[in-house]
């Protein structure tokens, strides 16, 4: 049995891939999280009844606490997701984003190089340090080509800038110390459990609940949608079969405006959640001020993970909407419960006040 550390598991895409793990293989997991608010231990609540799962509640800033977990568990390679993520939360709080995404992982190239070195010959091929990255450190696109692995890095917030930073840390301590590494960017996931101030599931929840849905500016804003089950599944692949020091691009193959995405969800809630008198749910749409330096359009070419390691999306956006959708409607415990901080108290409860 292999032990694989998975850094941020409580989140939205470490979740569903730790979710994925526990049912279709063998290895032993240790999640490392440090509960920040978009950490919920309720998504991971059937992996926790597991025996092959360990959770600790670990800063990756804190080099000591993470030296000790490498002393203890001697992982076979670890898959890096812990990250600030949200555009809107690091324009106007950057501090923490290159505090976690920047110091963060350098602190964990550190102690995984340092562990690395360390271990006989056979240990050491097999080592990967898988990081997780996302596509916003490309840039902005026109209006037609595709990001591959081989376009310029342009970030535009503070989020992305810190998310192309860790990268190219990661980049380095491939090329200057040998660390066997593996990259992946993807496009925008979605999907059940993701925390409900990202796009999708926050019209979800205002569209039930009669409020209005805030879209920016004219709503014409592309971005390419990646089920997060699928995400998790190319997330293994690359782990076990990448070459090392590559990069892979991850996306969906669905191109939409952000107005096709929120009127996609109302179309839905129409039959699921009809509203009273034959209206729509698209009528609570409204327009708001754009944000401060909103890139216009991301695509995501993943060709070569395609190609190579034999990868495809299972789900199209339509399927994988109808589920999201579906499992919101059906988990409303859940999401109020985020919705409200309720999610907090369990988390103090049974892993103590935030660190």
């Amino acid at each position: 049995m292999s032990t694989v550390f998975i850094t941020g598991g409580a989140g939205f895409i470490g979740s569903a891939l730790i979710r994925l793990l526990i049912k279709e293989s063998d290895w032993r997991i240790i999640c490392i999280d440090k509960l920040t608010y978009a950490g919920n231990m309720e998504s991971l609540a059937d992996a926790q009844e597991s025996a092959s799962f360990r959770f600790f509640r670990t800063d990756i800033c804190d080099r000591a606490s993470l030296e000790a977990l490498f002393h203890e568990f001697r992982p076979a390679g670890l898959i890096h997701l812990a990250a600030e993520s949200h555009v809107d939360r690091s324009i106007h709080g950057p501090g923490e984003f290159i505090q976690t995404n920047i110091i963060g992982t350098y602190t964990l190239l550190e102690v995984a190089f340092n562990y690395w070195r360390s271990l006989d010959s056979a240990d050491k091929q097999r080592f990967r340090f898988h990081h997780v990255s996302t596509d916003e450190v490309y840039g902005s696109l026109g209006a037609t080509g595709l990001f591959t692995e081989n376009s310029p890095y342009r970030p535009n917030s503070p989020y992305s800038a810190s998310k192309a930073a860790s990268d190219h840390l990661v980049r380095a301590w491939h090329h200057t110390y040998g660390l066997p590494v593996v990259t992946t960017n993807c496009s925008n996931n979605y999907g059940p459990y993701q925390f409900p101030e990202k796009l999708i599931p926050l019209m979800i929840y205002n569209a039930v609940n009669g409020r209005p849905l805030p879209v920016y500016g004219k709503g014409d804003n592309v971005r390419d949608w990646l089920y997060v089950d699928d995400h998790a599944r190319a997330l293994r692949l690359v782990y076990e079969n990448g070459d090392d020091g590559a990069t892979y691009n991850v996306g969906g193959l669905n191109e939409l405006t952000n107005l096709q995405v929120v009127t996609a969800i109302c179309e839905l809630l129409d039959g699921l959640r009809p509203l009273a008198g034959g209206r729509s749910h698209s009528e609570q749409i409204t327009s708001v001020p754009d944000r401060p330096g909103h890139d216009k359009r991301y695509a995501i070419d993943p060709d070569k993970l395609c190609r190579e390691l034999g990868w495809r999306p299972v789900e199209s956006f339509a399927s994988g909407l109808e589920k999201t959708v579906l499992w919101y409607l059906e988990n409303p415990l859940w999401l109020e419960r985020v919705i409200s901080g309720e999610y907090r108290n369990w988390i103090s409860k049974n892993y103590g006040e935030r660190k």
